[in-house]
């Protein structure tokens, strides 16, 4: 059994997309955060593709899709789910599962509350819907919404630097030596192609509408009640612990496991995390 990597022209963009597993296998959609791609989920797509059926899209501007100029695609978290949402009906995806990290929350939430009939179980690591979830990482990203200076913008560039990439790769976590170097540096060659800072830029910017997005995702867990793993790295500098547990105030069935690692659950908790998913899964899906 091989991963394929695959791309699907979508609105005139080509997405590419990792895909494994059996298609007659209960489907997980693994949607990625920032600054990452699909390959941030290359060793997990091994680790599940022999119960599950896994897709692994990159969106516009990350990883191997396409990076359409700014003129051309409006790069907003709307615009990625409403993306995202045309690639899973093009592939004929009707039920899954979808697992969310960092940026992948903003874009799999926006899935489950438009198609919620879709949405067998949710896996969340690091991808937060509540606003205890946001630590003081963020304020300098909150500055720039309240106040959308150059100045206040040119002040999230180190986020977009090297040294930025790999922090969100090694901090939190018990051994920092042992995490590949090539994930922070297969992500910063994506980040430093022409255009793409000022695209990242604007995300960081629409960021804010995630937020005002929050009851709606909440109301959605209290009305349909998906069956919510939340495997969250403790030490995120971003993400806090507070926003795991704030899932259980709304989902009746909600299993959190609070990891001792960082942002990147999946370089040091790997097997952990394929553990608890195939654990979680394996009771609800058939």
């Amino acid at each position: 059994m091989l991963v394929q990597y695959k791309t699907i022209n979508i609105n005139n963009i080509n997405i590419f997309y990792r895909e494994a597993g059996n298609t007659s296998k209960p489907t997980i959609l693994l949607l990625h955060g920032f600054p990452s791609s699909s390959h941030m989920y290359r060793n997990l797509i091994n680790k599940l593709m022999d119960e599950y059926h896994i897709i692994a899209p990159d969106y516009p501007g990350f990883g191997n899709s396409d990076q359409p100029g700014m003129d051309e695609f409006e790069y907003t978290f709307d615009s990625l789910a409403l993306l995202i949402n045309k690639f899973v009906e093009k592939l004929k995806l009707e039920k899954f599962s979808i697992y969310v990290h960092d940026y992948g929350a903003p874009v799999g939430f926006r899935l489950a509350t438009k198609h919620p009939e879709r949405i067998q179980a949710i896996i969340t690591q690091n991808g937060n819907a509540y606003e205890e979830g946001l630590l003081p990482a963020w304020d300098p990203i909150r500055t720039y919404w309240e106040v959308p200076t150059e100045e206040n913008k040119n002040n999230l560039k180190s986020f977009l630097s090297l040294d930025g990439t790999k922090y969100q790769y090694t901090h939190g976590t018990r051994n920092p030596d042992q995490i590949n170097p090539d994930t922070w540096n297969m992500d910063q060659f994506f980040l430093d192609s022409p255009g793409n800072k000022d695209i990242q830029l604007a995300l960081l910017y629409d960021y804010r509408n995630n937020i005002k997005q929050y009851p709606s995702w909440q109301e959605y867990f209290r009305t349909y009640q998906p069956p919510a793993l939340v495997a969250w790295g403790k030490n995120d500098d971003f993400f806090g612990p507070e926003g795991a547990l704030a899932f259980q105030n709304d989902l009746k069935e909600c299993e959190v496991h609070l990891l001792n690692t960082g942002h990147f659950p999946l370089e040091e908790e790997l097997e952990t995390s394929a553990y608890l998913i195939k654990q979680f899964l394996g009771k609800r899906l058939k």
